[in-house]
């Protein structure tokens, strides 16, 4: 491995993760990142025994420190070509606080580090969800506030105090929103280097994540999302990658600051009133 080698940097090593990986990996080196050694560990030891060249490297996306040391590692093994952020927490796994330090300003300092290393030509997603389109529009202002205000500033904005934000899914939701536009705001300063980034929202996908959200008390709500969908199925792991391997490729080559909705047609029967969620 050397500086000629195209690295893609995997954040997350979970289900969609290392999907992904499995898609991208081939004929690049690999980087791959995880908060939890052991899953990151077990995913490393999964991808290099059928084959793939991979570094691994534990990371806490809510710290610009170890973003931005898994930035520079990412440089020094080559040219980073893609960078793929799979990396967050959901309602039932933390408490408000966490989920806004991961889900919100984890992606911005991702997009803002990573920024500064990838390659000439590279591509980024980010992975954000569904739950992105779920809150009602939000006030012009919040909106440029969440795309713009500085990283290290934007848990000091009003609507994320502690008392905006009643609980964790609503703190996903407006994490996920706010996905949406840092993508946004991100794929200018990534154009000038040449590079793209765009995010993806997945619907329900049949990851550990998703059975720990089945097995909580709002299962309910997630199975009647899947039975009202147009779909009518969960999404798997690999359509996931699918979505992701055309955003990093050359098909997309005019694809910059978008949001790519892959649930199945959830969102589209909750605006259709086929489908109710409380508080709403």
């Amino acid at each position: 491995m050397g500086a000629g080698a195209d690295v893609v940097v995997i954040i997350g090593a979970g289900g969609i993760g290392q999907a992904i990986a499995r898609r991208q990996g081939p004929g690049r080196a690999v980087l791959l990142a995880d908060f939890n050694a052991a899953t990151l560990e077990a995913a490393t030891r999964a991808l290099e025994g059928v084959g793939y060249q991979v570094v691994s490297q534990r990371v806490d996306v809510s710290s610009r420190e170890s973003v931005s040391a898994l930035a520079k590692a990412a440089a020094s093994m080559g040219r980073v070509t893609q960078v793929v952020h799979t990396a967050g927490l959901s309602p039932v796994m933390a408490p408000v606080k966490a989920i806004l330090a991961v889900d919100l300003v984890g992606v911005a300092l991702v997009l803002e580090e990573f920024g500064r290393v990838v390659a000439p030509g590279g591509a980024g997603v980010v992975i954000s969800s569904m739950a992105g389109y779920m809150p009602p529009p939000l006030p012009l202002e919040q909106d440029q506030a969440l795309a713009r205000t500085p990283t290290d500033e934007l848990l000091q904005l009003p609507m994320l105090s502690e008392q905006a934000v009643p609980n964790p899914g609503a703190a996903y939701a407006l994490s996920k929103r706010a996905n949406h536009l840092r993508v946004q705001s991100a794929s200018l300063t990534w154009g000038e280097r040449g590079a793209r980034i765009n995010s993806i929202s997945p619907g329900i996908i049949a990851t550990p994540m998703a059975q720990q959200e089945m097995a909580s008390e709002g299962g309910p709500v997630y199975r009647a999302m899947i039975e009202k969908s147009a779909t009518g199925r969960m999404g798997t792991p690999e359509d996931v990658a699918s979505a992701a391997a055309f955003l990093l490729g050359p098909d997309s080559s005019f694809i910059t600051g978008a949001d790519l909705l892959i649930d199945g047609g959830v969102i589209p029967a909750l605006r259709a009133g086929r489908l109710q969620l409380l508080g709403r």
